[in-house]
């Protein structure tokens, strides 16, 4: 994994059945997918949420979970 900024934003939303990891750097920018940043990007386990491992290494680097 890349080198990590802190503060930006995640954000799950449904797709589908499932929940997907969205991200963004800042508020004045759109929500994106977070395979869009695939320097962030970390293998989920099996039978997990897509972007679970993502979501915790970038919690630990003070990003900010907005509610869906």
């Amino acid at each position: 994994m890349a080198e990590i900024p802190s503060g930006g934003q995640m954000l799950w939303k449904l797709e589908g059945v499932d929940r997907a990891l969205y991200l963004r750097h800042n508020s004045s920018e759109p929500w994106l997918p977070y395979e869009e940043f695939p320097q962030y990007v970390l293998p989920d386990p099996p039978g997990f949420s897509k972007g679970i491992a993502t979501f915790l290494a970038l919690l630990k680097k003070e990003w900010t979970v907005i509610k869906s």
